[in-house]
């Protein structure tokens, strides 16, 4: 256990008054389940969030108290263990000591030290964390990502009688009666057997309501095709009332709005940050792409469903958005011939189906995106943002979050050299550029 959480937060955490911690203690501590809570002191949600985690977290960790740096301290290990335990680290993106220090004085659990920003910006992209506050649980001695959503946790299961919240086959929290427009009802079990688009949408939201648009007709097509493809909208709205005004021009199924603690069950299954989101699932229950949305938009005539991910995607202005998830490889070919591109694609290919192999040998997420970028507006946009020089073919690495790049300028582009980039930068021994 020592040797992940080592890897993960390094040798030293520090107590909300100030002391340091060995993470090594922690494996002695019984810890079973680590949170990782991302945020920031200058946020009111993430304010508000800490009042509400830090009563859980006392009841979890059976501390009689939760006032600052209880239980966290070195004092804590001398404590009669309790029968699970639960330990939380601060993950702060705060650019200014003071304003950290006073946030962190009230929290009755650790937190990276305020210096180590490489290795905060490194756990952001690793997760993909993309608003705050976000709190994810992972098993603390396999590093597993046992919930993406402990927010949902926290408002649900307050006494924590699910402990560890550990994910739950698809079959099982969908289970139970779904709805039709019409007000037919049917039982999740008639999903056996189709590929299934969950998607979390709400009517207040206008990217949701365009989305829906193209995703009625993207349905009818693959339906037409003769696939077995069932949607289930997981609602967002505000009330009832827009919900079934919403609902009205969707021909699939929907979780009933009246059914929140299984629409919140969804929720936490796929860790939802951010809506719309369409994750296509195989007849398994299994899932086969987070990122429905993006293809859908991309594949309008559904030639490529279920949409299995492909290792290299062509840059567009519907996937340009992925940019900012973490660390990407961009290859700008500056070509508006699909030849051109294609030719690109290939050479970035194997390295990037290696990369991702291998971490989903792990059950984690690849550490970059793979991308070609062609000759367009969006693109030229991207080069002027990013300050890259006009050579074409330009092989890149382009980390939004932490505003740095990694160029490699060379006359001609070959498979070893993509792979000695990759290598390099995932080995940290490249230096990089500010954006």
């Amino acid at each position: 256990m020592s040797v992940f959480l080592e890897e993960l937060l390094g040798d030293k955490l520090v107590t909300g008054g100030g002391e340091e911690v060995d993470v090594h203690s922690l494996g002695a501590r019984g810890i079973a389940l680590l949170g990782l809570y991302f945020g920031c002191s200058l946020s009111a949600p993430c304010a508000q969030l800490s009042a509400s985690l830090a009563a859980f977290y006392g009841r979890l960790r059976g501390d009689t108290a939760a006032g600052p740096g209880a239980g966290a301290g070195a004092g804590a290990a001398a404590e009669p263990e309790p029968p699970h335990r639960l330990e939380i680290v601060f993950v702060s993106s705060d650019q200014d000591q003071r304003q950290w220090q006073d946030f962190v004085r009230d929290m009755p659990w650790l937190a990276l030290p305020y210096k180590e920003k490489h290795r905060k910006l490194k756990l952001w992209n690793k997760y993909r964390i993309s608003n705050i506050p976000s709190l994810i649980f992972l098993d603390a001695t396999t590093g597993k990502v046992v919930c993406r959503n402990g927010l949902l946790v926290i408002r649900d299961d307050p006494e924590g009688l699910e402990f560890p919240w550990g994910p739950k086959p698809f079959r099982e929290v969908v289970a139970g009666p779904l709805l039709r427009n019409n007000g037919q009802s049917l039982e999740s079990s008639s999903l056996e057997g189709s590929h299934v688009g969950v998607y979390f949408s709400a009517h207040w939201c206008p990217p949701c309501r365009s989305l829906t648009r193209v995703l009625v007709e993207s349905y009818r097509k693959i339906k037409e095709a003769g696939q077995k493809f069932e949607i289930i909208f997981v609602s967002a709205d505000r009330s009832e009332e827009s919900f079934k005004q919403y609902f009205s021009e969707m021909p699939w199924l929907a979780v009933p709005y009246t059914d929140e603690a299984r629409r919140s069950r969804l929720n936490r299954l796929y860790g939802i940050q951010g809506i719309p989101t369409l994750i296509v699932l195989d007849p398994q229950g299994e899932v086969i792409t987070r990122q429905g949305r993006v293809e859908v938009l991309n594949d309008e005539d559904c030639r490529e469903f279920p949409w299995h991910p492909k290792p290299v995607l062509e840059l567009s202005d519907s996937n340009a958005v992925q940019l900012n998830e973490g660390p990407c490889l961009v290859l700008f070919v500056d070509s508006e011939d699909d030849g051109e591109s294609e030719a690109a694609k290939q050479l970035i290919q194997p390295i990037a189906e290696k990369i991702i192999a291998k971490y989903k040998a792990k059950e984690e997420e690849a550490p970059l995106l793979f991308f070609v970028a062609g000759e367009d507006d969006m693109t030229d946009s991207l080069r002027d943002y990013t300050n890259l020089p006009e050579a074409a073919p330009l092989l890149t690495i382009l980390d939004m979050s932490a505003r740095a790049k990694y160029v490699m300028d060379v006359e001609e582009i070959t498979p070893a050299i993509v792979e000695t980039f990759v290598n390099d930068f995932l080995a940290e021994k490249l230096k990089p550029e500010p954006i």
